[in-house]
Order: structure tokens, then C-alpha cells, then sequence
């Protein structure tokens, strides 16, 4: 497989998955094209899984800045959320939808990098167990527990929240 069909056949899965482990556009822009720069200047020949091999390089590209920039996180996707543009049709796109939106995107970053990047590879990208093990070389059984750890932790925060709002509510 050439450079270009590499790129136009695994460009939207990268994408993806550095999207929402980067929750901004313009870096998973920067971290699509860093991976594909380093597996551009790669040699592939030894490579049997390129898709597998290519999340990786993602997963781990968009770890390491997220790990630099971890104190300032919360301060970017505050930002990022203010900036991004709502949605012309306020029918299909209404108030409700977009704030459960914005509440989902708070729980799901309050998860921890390694559940978060499970949790992206399953449901963003439609990985399978086996597949996600691959792409961050851990055992199977270690991504289950992964998934598993994240719904909990996702029910039990959103729980938590639920019952905020109701108490918040009584007191009005």
C-alpha cells in the first residue's frame, strides 16, 4: 500500500479517534497529520495490522500531549465548548439536545485517560474487544475491565448529578 492510499483509506478512523481524545478539531488535525507523517517515514513492510498499528500511533500521539497539557485541560475544553458554533436549525438541534450534549462531554472527560481512550476506540471508532487490544497492546480482559470500569463510573457521576439537580430543584 502506497503513502496516499494509506492516507485516504485510514484518514477518517485517525481522525476520529484523535478528535475525540483531543476534543478539538484543529489538534486532531495536528495529531491526524503526525501520524501519518510517522508512518509516511516508517518502513511498513514488517507491519501486518496497519489499521491496528496506525490507532496506536494515534492513541499514543494524543496521549503524550494530553499528558503535557493536563493541568490545562479544563481551561481548553471550556473554551472549546463556548467556541464551537451551534446549529443553524434550532428544530433539530434543540436547547435540550445540546446541553445533554455538553453535560455528556464533562462526564466523559472526568474519565481517566486510559478508560477514555477504551472507550473512544469501542464506541467512536466501533473497535472490537480484540481489536482495542491491539492497538494499545494490553490484554483483552484488561479492555473489558476498562469498559466495564468507564459505565460505571459514568453511571455513578451521571447518577450523582441527577440527584444534584433534584435537590437543587426542591430548594427553589
Amino acid at each position: 500500500m502506497n503513502d496516499h492510499e494509506l492516507f485516504e483509506t485510514y484518514k477518517e478512523q485517525v481522525y476520529r479517534l484523535c478528535y475525540y481524545m483531543m476534543q478539538n478539531r484543529s489538534d486532531a488535525e495536528d495529531m491526524c497529520q503526525e501520524v501519518f507523517v510517522k508512518a509516511i517515514l516508517t518502513d511498513r513492510s514488517q507491519v501486518r495490522e496497519i489499521k491496528a498499528w496506525l490507532l496506536r500511533i494515534a492513541s499514543n500521539e494524543c496521549s503524550s500531549v494530553l499528558r503535557r497539557r493536563k493541568h490545562g485541560w479544563t481551561k481548553e475544553m471550556s473554551a472549546y465548548l463556548r467556541s464551537r458554533p451551534l446549529s443553524s436549525n434550532p428544530v433539530e438541534d434543540s436547547y435540550d439536545q445540546r446541553e445533554t450534549k455538553v453535560e455528556f462531554y464533562k462526564l466523559y472527560r472526568m474519565l481517566p485517560d486510559k478508560v477514555r481512550m477504551v472507550f473512544t476506540l469501542r464506541y467512536v471508532n466501533e473497535l472490537t474487544v480484540p481489536e482495542i487490544s491491539k492497538v494499545i497492546n494490553v490484554p483483552e480482559g484488561t479492555v473489558k475491565s476498562r469498559l466495564n470500569r468507564g459505565l460505571k463510573l459514568l453511571q455513578n457521576k451521571a447518577a450523582s448529578q441527577v440527584k444534584e439537580m433534584v435537590g437543587n430543584e426542591s430548594t427553589l
